[in-house]
């Protein structure tokens, strides 16, 4: 099982520094007291724009130091794997810049805490400084029991864990018989955590622990005391793999001079001081994230009571920014549409060429399940290219290549799901639902996305992926770890088959109609006698013999009933747009050799003009985009067969208009997504409560001092 942590988000330009410590041969310090030296000091109390209602709070604040060994940190952690980008110069410069970011942003975030904590205890500021350090301060700010200091504890100790693991592998694939190495793309959001959890008792307290394999007196770190973690720890694991691994950790600390061996319990791990600062960044976030939650709560309360100036403000800028866009412009933006980057008017296209005679042109989405020829038909199809070019006689070539395709077959792709890197397979229990079940398919996938992602779960469903859609075939398990798979050949009429049931499925009903003469029985027989010999058909279009008529191209087409179509609802997983496009997603990754498309947001964007696909594809691919989202249509191709499936379109003009009220807090709606966008982003508001305006209020020379000679030498590396 791996494990993909997720740390709490602070505000932009914050770090959260790891312990992912990656030894840097470049890096060398003269001693201790180098390490201990004070490059910048923060202190935005000294502002002179400080805000007076806030004033109360000014004693609070007090001086931030970062020390050189919080950069050096910062390097190994970040700043040396990009180091093939940017000189050793700028890289230091930028953390530096960065680790002052955070320093700012923080004490503000403090002061705005304790203002507001003083509503319900009047007594918080006396007791936030009696406290004589850091994790002391913070824990109580926070409240030493609360969400947000176990949180803290658990991004620590999985940290450790997480680089712990990443040592420990090496050995063990070193003691393995097997070590897949297959791969295929996998599902957003695979085995990342909610962004509150961490692992609970019963009495709500932490249930996690670090595990190195070394105890004594006053700890245990021994891999039954480790609690939740037990179910994550890795398959092959031994004290003695753990204890090496942990030494590997320790050395690395070594060689960056950020442990002192002469007053250090090294086996101790939770008391090593790079341990206690590293728990201190992820207070920090914590408390970040405590001012994003409150200043989250203010603006959605504001929404609901009517006061949607600010959202309407930034929705209005962006709105007649992509007014402005040309096609080409358009287009370019489409590839990057995303969850946080939107597309919120779309141009006119009535100067595009009519599709099918009557309608213009549209722009869409599109997933493709590829389904390629085999070598030798490849091979075949190269022979028919090059007579092809000596006769010029597209008819013969076209029929010939449909009678390769009537021979493709395939099987499910997902065998680097078994025997990859990491076996992402598991068998669900007799109770648990799921396609295939009737047919003895055993195997699902992501087992903690699929069945622990619900009611508070730990892990956020995979986006946009079911997720029961068993392997369709028989699998064994043999001796060393790895599996002997043996897939169902599907041919195009099997595929139609399985899309069109498995869509059913996920819906709760048949939703899936066939039209332009497909037989969900006999499949489309017709297509493959289109050009044979003395039939008297061709592919040219009517009156042309050089004129290609790509709708011949078409083996079946057809549509899925989503019901109501609301744009606002693209990621709505309650919605039938959704589930629908979740089903033919799945199946992309089970079926298609495209994998292109399997990292694309929602599929391949599909303009209403020309595009750079081979013509087959384009026709088919405007054909379905033609008659909206749910919409399909299969076409032949030089590479294959093409399964097309329409995910969202445009219409001319604005593409939604929203209603933030009603929709903020409904996950996955646009009001919601956006929402979530604008709490991450750098821009400012009114209020000055985002951290590009915190910065740019407090981040000044009255604030921050810096002492670059003190990590001069650090500029000077090679």
């Amino acid at each position: 099982m791996i494990k993909k942590r997720t740390v709490v988000a602070a505000l932009a330009a914050c770090i959260a520094l790891s312990a992912t410590f990656a030894g840097c041969s470049q890096m060398s310090t003269d001693n201790k007291r180098d390490m201990e030296q004070v490059i910048a000091e923060v202190d935005i109390s000294k502002a002179d724009n400080f805000p007076t209602e806030l004033s109360a709070y000014a004693s609070a604040v007090g001086k931030t130091t970062i020390l050189k060994r919080d950069l050096v940190s910062a390097y190994i952690s970040y700043g040396y794997s990009n180091s093939g980008s940017s000189s050793n110069a700028e890289i230091f410069n930028s953390l530096v810049d960065a680790l002052v970011s955070n320093a700012v942003v923080t004490q503000y975030c403090i002061v705005e805490l304790l203002a507001e904590t003083a509503k319900t205890n009047a007594n918080i500021l006396t007791e936030y400084q009696s406290k004589t350090t850091e994790v002391e301060k913070y824990e109580t700010l926070l409240g030493k029991d609360s969400d947000a200091v176990k949180k803290a504890k658990y991004s620590l100790y999985s940290s450790i864990n997480s680089t712990l693991d990443s040592n420990e592998k090496t050995l063990i694939k070193e003691e393995t018989d097997y070590a897949g190495t297959d791969t295929r793309t996998t599902p957003t959001n695979l085995e990342t955590e909610q962004d509150d959890y961490y692992p609970k008792d019963k009495e709500g307290n932490l249930d996690y622990n670090v595990y190195t394999g070394f105890e004594g007196e006053g700890y245990n770190y021994l891999l039954g005391k480790s609690g939740a973690y037990q179910d994550d720890a890795l398959e092959g694991t031994t004290r003695a793999f753990r204890r090496k691994a942990y030494d590997d950790y320790i050395k690395s600390l070594r060689r960056n001079y950020l442990i002192d061996e002469s007053d250090e319990n090294l086996a101790d791990v939770l008391s090593l001081k790079a341990t206690k600062n590293q728990y201190v960044s992820y207070l920090k976030a914590q408390i970040v994230s405590e001012y994003n939650d409150m200043y989250e709560a203010e603006l959605k309360e504001a929404l609901k009571a009517g006061d949607s100036s600010y959202v309407e403000s930034v929705y209005d800028e962006l709105l007649n920014s992509d007014k402005k866009l040309t096609s080409s412009d358009f287009e370019s933006a489409m590839g990057d549409m995303s969850s946080s980057s939107f597309i919120l008017y779309s141009p006119d296209t009535k100067d595009s060429e009519k599709f099918d005679g009557t309608n213009y042109g549209k722009y869409g989405f599109v997933y493709n399940i590829l389904l390629p020829f085999n070598a030798k038909q490849s091979a075949e199809l190269s022979k028919l290219k090059s007579e092809r070019d000596k006769t010029e006689d597209d008819t013969t070539y076209y029929y010939k290549r449909n009678q390769l395709l009537k021979n493709i077959t395939t099987v499910d792709q997902r065998s680097a799901w078994f025997n990859g890197a990491t076996d992402y397979s598991f068998k669900p229990e007799d109770s648990f639902g799921y396609y295939g079940k009737d047919k003895d398919r055993e195997y699902l996938f992501f087992e903690g996305n699929l069945t622990d992602s619900e009611n508070g779960g730990r892990y956020k469903k995979l986006q946009a992926y079911d997720g029961r859609y068993s392997y369709n075939g028989k699998v064994y398990e043999n001796d060393d770890g790895s599996y002997t798979l043996i897939g169902n050949e599907l041919g195009i009429d099997g595929m139609l088959d399985e899309f069109s049931a498995y869509i059913n499925y996920v819906l709760g009903s048949d939703k899936v109609t066939f039209d332009n003469g497909y037989d969900t029985e006999n499949g489309n027989q017709a297509f493959y006698d289109i050009g044979k010999p003395n039939s008297g058909s061709n592919f040219y279009k009517d009156g042309s013999d050089k004129d290609i008529d790509y709708s011949n191209f078409l083996y079946a087409s057809g549509k899925v009933d989503l019901g109501t179509f609301n744009r606002a609802d693209l990621f709505n997983a309650k919605t039938q747009q959704y589930k629908a496009m979740s089903a033919v997603n799945e199946l992309q990754f089970a079926y298609t050799t495209d994998t292109g498309v399997l990292s694309q947001y929602v599929g391949y964007s599909v303009s209403a003009y020309d595009t750079n696909y081979i013509k087959e594809f384009e026709y088919a691919a405007k054909k379905a985009v033609s008659k909206g989202a749910g919409a399909f249509t299969v076409c032949a191709g030089d590479y294959g067969w093409h399964l097309i499936y329409v995910t969202y379109t445009f219409d001319k003009g604005e593409t939604y208009s929203p209603d933030w009220i009603n929709n903020i807090d409904k996950e996955g709606t646009f009001e919601n997504l956006f929402f979530e966008w604008l709490k991450t982003t750098g821009m400012s508001d009114a209020t000055s409560r985002k951290s590009s305006q915190i910065i740019s209020d407090f981040k000044k020379d009255s604030t921050v001092v810096k002492y670059q000679k003190r990590y001069q030498d650090l500029l000077d590396l090679g």
